[in-house]
């Protein structure tokens, strides 16, 4: 019996039922291949009402309805017909779908429900499914699904849940599945855990049932599509422009330097930023788990990760490229982030004539940067003592960068410091700029200003030798301004 608009509703059939008045499957069309797109044979010789008025506020479907159209919509789809298409023609192709299968059904379902039924039809198809405008959204940073029905997003520093939700358990495991396939990976039972990358540079980790316990959980590190550099920092409210100044120095003298910070505090963008000033004439190489540094010189070299393949075989680590890097004449190795026995080589790579090298590191202080730092070294199994390894750390890095994400949502630059020495088995730490608090404003915004130590740093010759020590000076009188406030523009 069919829906009718008016009168008795009868009982409603299950989600997977047939539409009432649909042929058999059988027929082609460009998007189908097992049924003619058309009106029922009892219609055929008279004329079809539309199944659509224009005006976008007519009666519309249920859910249950939309739902069984959906499922007939994918069963009379051609796999091999759909594959020929482009993704706009696609759409045309399976709004006509939609709408002659509404009328062959006479299900009372709108225009804007028809265009987003296609649409939701064609992102499952060829893309990430309801994810599809999270991901073409510039003011979202990080997309965290948990479970089918709760989708959370980063907007502005701060976490929000978004009405974004999958069928069920099996569509959203669809496209986490979709998503490791896309890089040659699988994520299944028997191996429920998996890191991957975008084509858009995106970072992805999946975790499936029996270890994530609520569900499929699907985190999405988007990838910045424009490259922000310290013009863009400053008006965030992440630094002062001396601030910028200063670290802007730092990276043109070829300084060691670790940027230190928690997860999701900005680090990676703040070694993009910093990066911008390295001479174009030298050769970069750089050494990553997921590729996301966006360096804008010509002379750059790219290293991944390989995971291991299912048989456990083929593994390739931060650790075997950074040593191959040593081969490949590098004037910079930079390493996304340091987070085991690869520090070791990166230590020796700072200490064997590669200056103005970069690394990242989780910690939360510069001195537990240091710290961290050590154990890794410890981990490389190379049976150093704690007094030699820290000998290492302070021949190869000059200062060390700290980011934190403040109460407010914003990434703020909190610290840097120059390691001084050592003495004893203590390394001296002196702190060239770091973040005071003030209060906050009318609208919850942190206020801050940065203390500025007039200490002569270590690296005072280096500045000399690249006619940097002016510069350097007018910074930090313009950094120790008492009017230089740290908060975020208007």
């Amino acid at each position: 019996m069919p829906i009718h608009k008016f009168g008795r509703r009868p009982p409603v059939a299950p989600a997977d039922a047939p539409i009432a008045g649909a042929p058999p499957a059988r027929g082609i069309s460009a998007v189908t291949a097992k049924a003619r797109v058309g009106p029922a044979a009892g219609d055929r010789g008279r004329a079809r009402t539309p199944a659509v008025a224009e005006d976008e506020t007519s009666t519309t479907a249920t859910a249950n309805e939309i739902s069984k159209l959906r499922v007939v919509c994918l069963e009379r789809m051609d796999a091999t017909a759909v594959a020929k298409l482009s993704p706009e023609r696609l759409l045309g192709e399976i709004e006509r779908l939609v709408s002659d299968l509404a009328n062959e059904g006479h299900l009372q379902i709108n225009g804007r429900e028809q265009r987003q039924l296609a649409t939701e039809l064609v992102d499952d198809m060829l893309g990430l499914g309801p994810l599809e405008p999270l991901l073409t959204d510039d003011s979202i940073n990080d997309i965290m699904v948990n479970g089918p029905n709760h989708t959370f997003v980063e907007r502005a520093g701060k976490l929000v849940e978004v009405p974004v939700h999958f069928r069920d358990w099996a569509h959203l495991t669809n496209v986490c599945q979709r998503i490791a396939a896309s890089v040659g990976r699988r994520v299944d039972e028997s191996s429920p855990m998996v890191d991957a990358r975008l084509k858009d540079g995106s970072r992805v980790n999946i975790i499936l049932p029996p270890l994530s316990i609520k569900g499929p959980a699907l985190s999405i590190r988007k990838f910045s599509k424009q490259p922000i550099d310290f013009e863009k920092l400053i008006a965030y409210g992440s630094l002062t422009e001396p601030i910028a100044r200063l670290l802007e120095i730092c990276s043109r003298c070829r300084l060691n330097i670790i940027v230190s910070g928690g997860t999701g505090s900005g680090k990676t963008t703040m070694m993009n930023a910093m990066s911008r000033f390295i001479d174009p004439t030298e050769r970069i190489i750089t050494v990553e788990d997921v590729a996301e540094l966006q360096l804008q010189q010509p002379h750059v070299v790219q290293l991944e990760t390989r995971p291991p393949s299912i048989e456990g075989k083929g593994e390739v680590s931060v650790r075997d490229l950074v040593r191959n890097s040593l081969r490949m004449r590098p004037d910079r190795i930079i390493v996304g982030e340091v987070r085991g026995a690869e520090a070791f080589d990166m230590l020796q790579a700072m200490n064997t004539g590669h200056d103005g090298s970069m690394s990242t590191i989780h910690a939360n202080t510069t001195r537990d940067a240091l710290a961290r730092v050590e154990n890794m070294v410890e981990m490389s199994n190379m049976g150093l003592s704690s007094r030699a390894i820290r000998a290492q750390l302070v021949a190869a890095v000059n200062i060390i960068v700290q980011l934190e994400r403040h109460r407010d949502g914003v990434r703020r630059l909190i610290q840097v410091t120059e390691i001084a020495g050592i003495e004893g088995d203590t390394i001296l730490l002196n702190d060239i700029f770091k973040f005071r608090l003030l209060g906050r404003s009318t609208t919850g915004n942190i206020i801050g200003r940065y203390e500025v130590s007039r200490i002569r740093p270590i690296f005072n010759e280096k500045l000399e030798y690249f006619d940097l020590l002016p510069a350097w000076g007018n910074a930090l009188d313009m950094a120790a301004n008492e009017f230089n406030l740290l908060k975020p523009a208007a």
